[in-house]
């Protein structure tokens, strides 16, 4: 009698699904807390928590174990954080960009990073119904957003005389804390300006990403701001050394986000065979080829190699193998020649539970961010424990 394939799941018209799980946003907090025991925490959550969805984890950033604040730069989310009664601090990353905005930011009693100019006259101007708190940003030397070192002394003295601006932190970014050169250098600029403005060494002060959370104590400050290691991903990943000595395994952080799909089809290829759009990969034996429902509609990176020198890793049923092929709008390709019990159902993880974002991302060249970020609408969401 002729064999019968497994039957896909009857509980979804497409077998792809995403899993977010809020044990593990808090114990990614709690690495945070670990790490600068004498600091409150900022959860960055724009972009809707790199992906995950906000007000998915809502509660899990709101309740006990979470945050003490949330960071983010889109207005409309902060307001929705208001409606559904958060009232825990938030901070405006970028600030606002117009004298209609820094008056919601005063309305909701939100935290307006404070970075250029144009921004301190709207504060020297506006007629608010309470006072604006601020977070003076310093460049001290990732040159992307805040006051330079001339220029800082004078608008922290304008901050401070306006009776718009309520309480004042001091601000930085560091641009290489992930890197060789790490933060000494930034904090010593940041010494020199305190240094220049009076009163200045008193406020308290907010320098650390991910990266300097986890090594470097000494940028911790008063407030740390954990962004992609809450996600359960690495900060150091830019090299393939680091992503061994560093990953997000060692580091003790754990995945939020597990994308899965399974298997639809297989198919059989003999040597020489080319397979899928552009015919980027040739069979250089017979093989058995999975091919699963995910693709770049999904938020899959397009540009994932599948070619005969490189391929980007994937679990099947739970063993590392590699894609094949070009991906496309909604499938790729599993090389499961070496898997035998594989088939038609199969689980496939394409990142997550037992095979980071970083590893898939490194491999396309890219960085876990953008993976985490893309993820669909159409991609069906639960939230577990």
């Amino acid at each position: 009698m002729p064999t019968q394939s497994p039957s896909l799941p009857r509980d979804s018209c497409r077998p792809i699904k995403a899993t977010i799980s809020a044990s593990a946003l808090q114990h990614n907090l709690s690495v945070a807390r670990r790490c600068a025991p004498r600091a409150k925490v900022w959860a960055v959550v724009k972009a809707n928590a790199y992906g995950h969805g906000l007000f998915r984890l809502l509660p899990a950033l709101a309740g006990p174990g979470g945050a003490d604040g949330m960071a983010l730069l889109e207005l409309d989310a902060a307001e929705a954080l208001r409606d559904a009664r958060v009232t825990q601090p938030v901070l405006m990353l970028e600030g606002f960009f117009s004298p209609a905005e820094l008056k919601t930011c005063a309305r909701l009693g939100l935290t307006a990073v404070v970075h250029e100019a144009a921004q301190l006259r709207m504060l020297e101007t506006a007629r608010l119904p309470g006072p604006v708190d601020v977070y003076f940003k310093l460049n001290t030397g990732m040159n992307r957003l805040g006051f330079s070192e001339a220029a800082a002394p004078a608008a922290l003295a304008r901050l401070a005389a306006s009776g718009n601006v309520g309480n004042i932190t001091v601000m930085t970014h560091f641009a290489e804390a992930d890197g060789a050169r790490g933060v000494k250098g930034q904090l010593a600029v940041l010494a020199r300006m305190l240094d220049a403005m009076p009163g200045a060494q008193t406020l308290p002060k907010s320098c650390a990403n991910s990266a300097a959370i986890l090594r470097y104590p000494e940028s911790h400050a008063d407030w740390v701001r954990p962004g992609i290691m809450q996600y359960g991903c690495t900060p150091f990943a830019e090299h393939e050394a680091s992503l061994e000595t560093h990953s997000a395994e060692r580091l003790g952080l754990r995945p939020v986000m597990t994308l899965r799909s399974r298997i639809i089809s297989v198919q059989d290829l003999k040597p020489g065979e080319r397979m899928g759009y552009g015919g980027i990969y040739t069979a250089e034996r017979a093989m058995r080829i999975g091919v699963v429902a995910v693709g770049y509609a999904d938020g899959y990176p397009r540009h994932a190699p599948g070619t005969n020198e490189k391929g980007t890793p994937i679990l099947v049923d739970g063993l590392r193998t590699r894609t094949v092929g070009r991906v496309s709008m909604d499938m790729i390709f599993a090389d499961i020649t070496d898997l035998p019990a594989a088939g038609v159902g199969s689980e496939v993880t394409l990142w997550g539970d037992g095979l980071s974002a970083d590893d898939v991302a490194f491999a396309a060249g890219t960085v876990s961010y953008e993976l985490l970020c893309a993820l669909a609408p159409r991609v069906p969401v639960d939230v577990v424990a």
